[in-house]
């Protein structure tokens, strides 16, 4: 009896010595990985890298800009099946662990050891806790130290948070696929839904995704996507989050992917980008892509389609006048045509004109395949433009069969038509089906932005043909002599200095000995002629150069250099008589703003491309307007007067003589360079402007609410040709998009200063 008291003596010593080394050895354990593990506490405050989002005016998501695609969802709001999708397939104990599931781990534990020798991937047990700890304050380092550390903040976070708390930090948290972070995301990226929206199906897959996103593709690997999804679906009927003919449903249901269209289909790269540089301006390269700021832009997408359209035809109506330059490419039509053409390399810029090979040529049309094997023709009559090219400013011989324009094995680009424009009276002007027309890349560019001139908001902006072509932006980043287009400015200086608009100028030979060895400097009207004393008015119709030397140097170089600041072309423009020809550069969105200054009554104002821009947490971060309006946030409208905003734009000039410099636009337009565009119906003034070899063309013009500048011109300055100036090459532009702009709107005329009194002037006197 003794001895077998001496041995029970002895076994719990031993029990309690190997209890209490076991014990020590965990507590030494957590002290030892505990002890320099981040601060779990700052999860209180985290706010994760979210979407910023840019809208157009009317409101229409056009561009998002993120490091993760993240949309931040209180779990408030998420819908409660989507919660127990994840809760069955990641952590069914979750609301009842204290941060690490024992028996989960037990269970993991005797899987892993029958797995021995097979081959088999470790199974883990990691509870949602535990995900949290490793996805926002540890690294994914497989090994047993970080799951040590991974436990010890799981309990932490236990502690510190609710289980709420938890799960919304990992619902927002997760990466699930397809650039999605957080569930919001992948509903929006993978079905086109908002989380209220999802069905059980929806729900399933999502949470299907969190171990391996690649493995359960929706496309590449559907199979797979669907038997994940699937066992997902059976784990919610199991918890009883679901019955059965729930499970059935769900289970029958396709797993279709629909791509995202909240993003509107709005051509404005060019505006896009502007905006993305000045929000990386104003908040850096961090606030733009982690900050999920709301970004209210100027942008009238009505406007900017528009844009687009009547730039492109108006550069590719210059282009075509020169004729063709020759294929994309060339290739043998022996055998396998169609596998060569899939290889040749899509151009840039082509957008929804489809590249073909020509298989057939007969005189009067071209036989095309397309890469899908589709076949099409090219009339004779869409290929009369196309006239060999040779200069510039040339025109080659005129095409009269289409075997001068094309052969066999000629890659080309194609735009379907339905319409013969050029069908005589009487003859059928509808072309029959797969009727193509002969398209290339035009070797010209240009840019076209429109604003509102009272207050600088930038309605549209194109920089050139297309985007992917060039990401130079022709209307902000170029710089480039504006020729006549400047000259406005020298006049009206010359009005604020004691000028009218009837004053004599003499149009005469004008002569400047420009110092030794430098020559003499001659220059002259664009006519080569001279026309003697002519009213100011005249000048500026016609476009006289002779008579701008002449006022310049009356007034002074001073002065017109300072007119050139006051309205934001030129900061530091030299004081030489040339430039008050326009020899000096600027950009297109200066000089139509300083247009714009012109008809809002010489009031200051600076271009802008953003309204307004809040924080993720919805306050106003920045506005264009600072005026304040303590009377119009208002829940409604009560009858009474509505508020009056003050008007703070500087007053750059009188604005007596900025109208008179409206009303000799308006004659410019009527009678003088511009006057193709009279014969639109609104009230319109504008200059054109050419450079010497008519390297530049200009148009910038005006209604009394709409200010819109042109600029065409070669990337590398080229003479565009002998008879091309701003009349014919911008003008038309302007004319196209006004056109239509305007559309629909009263003809509103010119406002007139209250201090101006009409008079009748006899023009040439």
């Amino acid at each position: 009896m003794r001895r077998l008291f001496k041995v029970f003596i002895f076994l719990l010593a031993t029990t309690l010595f190997f209890g209490l080394v076991g014990v020590t050895g965990l507590v030494v354990g957590l002290w030892h990985y505990g002890r320099d593990l981040p601060d779990y506490k700052q999860l209180a405050n985290y706010e994760p890298p979210t979407v910023t989002r840019i809208h157009a005016g009317d409101g229409r998501l056009i561009a998002e800009y993120a490091r993760e695609r993240r949309v931040f969802v209180p779990i408030e709001v998420m819908p409660r099946h989507l919660v127990q999708a994840f809760i069955a397939a990641e952590d069914q104990n979750f609301y009842s662990h204290p941060g690490v599931d024992f028996l989960a781990l037990a269970r993991a534990a005797m899987t892993n050891l029958a797995n021995i020798g097979r081959s088999r991937r470790p199974v883990g047990a990691s509870t949602i806790t535990q995900q949290v700890a490793k996805n926002f304050l540890l690294t994914n380092e497989v090994s047993i130290e970080r799951k040590i550390k991974e436990a010890i903040l799981a309990f932490r976070i236990e502690r510190a948070f609710s289980k709420d708390q938890i799960l919304e930090l990992y619902l927002n948290e997760i990466y699930l696929g397809y650039g999605s972070f957080g569930c919001a995301a992948a509903a929006l990226n993978y079905f086109d839904k908002p989380l209220d929206k999802l069905t059980v199906s929806e729900v399933a897959y999502l949470a299907a995704l969190p171990k391996a996103p690649n493995n359960y593709h929706p496309t590449r690997k559907r199979r797979a996507a669907v038997t994940r999804r699937n066992w997902v679906i059976g784990r919610m009927y199991e918890e009883g989050y679901i019955n059965l003919d729930a499970a059935r449903s769900a289970r029958r249901d396709f797993l279709e992917v629909k791509p995202r269209s909240d993003i509107q289909i709005v051509a404005a790269d060019y505006f896009v980008e502007q905006v993305r540089r000045e929000l990386v301006d104003r908040f850096g390269e961090q606030g733009v892509t982690e900050e999920g700021l709301s970004v209210r832009t100027t942008l009238d997408t009505r406007m900017q389609m528009l844009a687009e359209r009547v730039l492109r035809n108006g550069l590719m109506s210059y282009d075509r006048r020169y004729g063709w330059r020759g294929p994309v490419a060339e290739i043998s039509i022996a055998d396998n045509w169609l596998g060569r053409l899939n290889r040749v390399p899509r151009p840039a810029g082509m957008r929804n004109w489809r590249i073909a090979v020509v298989l057939q040529v007969n005189d009067g049309a071209v036989e095309l395949g397309f890469t899908d094997g589709s076949r099409g023709t090219i009339p004779l009559s869409e290929l009369t433009w196309a006239r060999p090219f040779e200069d510039w400013g040339k025109r080659g011989a005129r095409i009269e069969r289409a075997d001068q324009v094309l052969k066999q094995g000629d890659v080309v680009l194609a735009e379907p038509v339905k319409i013969n424009a050029a069908a005589e009276e009487g003859e059928d002007a509808n072309y029959p089906p797969d009727t193509y027309a002969l398209q290339q890349i035009p070797a010209i560019n240009g840019a076209l932005i429109a604003m509102d001139p009272h207050t600088g908001r930038v309605l549209s902006m194109v920089g050139g043909f297309d985007y992917e072509v060039s990401n130079f932006n022709r209307a902000v980043q170029a710089f480039r002599q504006p020729g006549s287009a400047f000259k406005p400015f020298v006049y009206l200086a010359a009005l604020d200095n004691g000028y009218t608009p009837s004053t004599m100028i003499l149009d005469a030979p004008f002569v400047i000995d420009q110092g030794p060895d430098l020559g003499k400097w001659k220059p002259a009207n664009y006519t080569r002629k001279f026309y003697g004393p002519s009213p100011m008015r005249l000048g500026v119709e016609k476009s006289r150069n002779l008579m701008t030397v002449r006022l310049a140097r009356a007034i002074g170089m001073p002065r017109v250099t300072d007119y050139a600041k006051r309205f934001g072309i030129s900061a530091q423009m030299p004081r030489q008589l040339s430039m008050a020809l326009g020899s000096g550069e600027t950009s297109l969105i200066r000089l139509t703003t300083g247009y714009a200054m012109l008809v809002n009554g010489g009031k200051r104002i600076q271009p802008s491309v953003i309204d307004r821009v809040q924080n993720r947490h919805g306050k106003t971060v920045f506005r264009h307007d600072p005026r304040q309006c303590a009377r119009c946030n208002t829940p409604g409208w009560t009858g009474d007067k509505p508020p009056k905003l003050v008007d703070i734009r500087e007053q750059v000039v009188d604005e007596a003589s900025a109208y008179q410099v409206v009303s000799m636009l308006e004659g410019v337009v009527k009678r003088g360079t511009g006057r193709r565009i009279s014969s639109l119906t609104w009230p319109l003034a504008g200059k054109t402007g050419t450079t010497n070899e008519s390297r530049d063309t200009w148009f910038i013009g005006f209604s009394p609410d709409l200010a819109v500048g042109v600029f065409v011109g070669f990337d590398n300055p080229t003479p565009l040709g002998r008879r091309e100036t701003g009349s014919s090459v911008a003008a038309p532009i302007f004319k196209a998009f006004m056109a239509e702009a305007l559309e629909g709107k009263p003809a509103i005329p010119f406002r007139i200063p209250p201090n101006v009194r009409m008079v009748r002037v006899e023009p040439r006197t």
